[in-house]
């Protein structure tokens, strides 16, 4: 089941619609932008997004524009130098970073990474 959230645009004045699928993962991808990320954030629980948040999603999606996949967790966490579990400290789960990130579905077998 798909889901829709509206959020107001920090630019013009007309509401953004964020579109998300069964898994939770953002749809329209497009839509992102640093507000939507704390909208995720709070709305995951992980709270106020910090200096380290903002590498890690960085990172995810600059890696993801490169190779339209995942990364592996462990490399995001040393290039970060975030320490082994840094991803999971600061978001929770790799799927809670990747869909603040804004990224789309990784599909069944990455998801499979993701706890």
């Amino acid at each position: 089941m798909l889901q829709t959230i509206y959020i107001k645009s920090v630019i013009g004045s007309e509401d953004i619609a964020l579109q998300f699928d069964e898994d939770g993962f953002l749809i329209n991808t497009d839509a992102w932008s640093r507000e939507t990320a704390r909208l995720l954030a709070e709305m995951d629980g992980v709270g106020d997004l910090g200096t380290n948040h903002w590498a890690v999603i960085e990172y995810l999606r600059e890696m993801h524009l490169k190779s339209g996949g995942l990364p592996v967790m462990s490399r995001v966490c040393r290039s970060l130098s975030l320490g082994r579990h840094g991803v999971h400290r600061l978001f929770g789960s790799c799927r809670k970073a990747w869909r603040i990130a804004g990224l789309p579905n990784p599909g069944e077998e990455a998801k499979t990474y993701m706890t």
